[in-house]
């Protein structure tokens, strides 16, 4: 009986991942989708990277890494921007997994505001050179990228005001103060 209990309380827990992570995936599809400003060679100003540091923050670099590579790669995939979804994947994912590492180093989960701004930050700074390095595979050119620099610096960095402010209203809510 005791081992019932525990195969049922894995299988729970389990569940209970994979729907934080779908309704993450939903929400980070949603805030690229519907508040997006396009720009330069076929760049998206975008909320959603605002997602991924919200799902790193509260849930870690797993929730975090699947949820921003697969909401993301979702809207390149079901827009003109398409091509990007391969390069959007790998960026989106590895941004997850900086923050969340950073986030959740030394046991701190999420609650050091210096290692939640110092993930962010690295997490942006890898996406800018993530996407400078797939717009120079795209057009063979490594001067034209640098166009989408700042509108890649602008969208982390929107994201990450938008992430430390959601963050710290959603941990004051029962579901995270427990």
């Amino acid at each position: 009986m005791q081992m019932n209990n525990l195969s049922n309380s894995s299988s729970s827990s389990k569940v209970k991942e994979m729907v934080q992570i779908a309704l993450l995936t939903a929400l980070t599809y949603i805030a690229v989708s519907f508040i997006n400003i396009p720009y330069g060679n076929g760049g998206v100003i975008h909320l959603g990277d605002s997602m991924i540091f919200v799902a790193a923050l509260l849930f870690g670099r797993k929730h975090a890494a699947i949820s921003g590579a697969v909401g993301m790669t979702m809207f390149d995939l079901f827009s003109p921007y398409a091509i990007w979804a391969p390069y959007t994947f790998v960026v989106k994912a590895v941004m997850g997994l900086i923050v969340g590492s950073i986030a959740y180093s030394k046991g701190s989960k999420g609650e050091s505001l210096l290692k939640n701004i110092a993930g962010m930050l690295l997490a942006g700074v890898w996406m800018v050179i993530g996407y400078y390095a797939a717009e120079v595979l795209i057009y063979g050119n490594m001067l034209a990228p640098m166009a989408s620099v700042p509108g890649n610096v602008i969208q982390f960095s929107a994201g990450a005001a938008i992430a430390l402010a959601l963050t710290a209203a959603l941990k004051n809510t029962k579901y995270f103060s427990r």
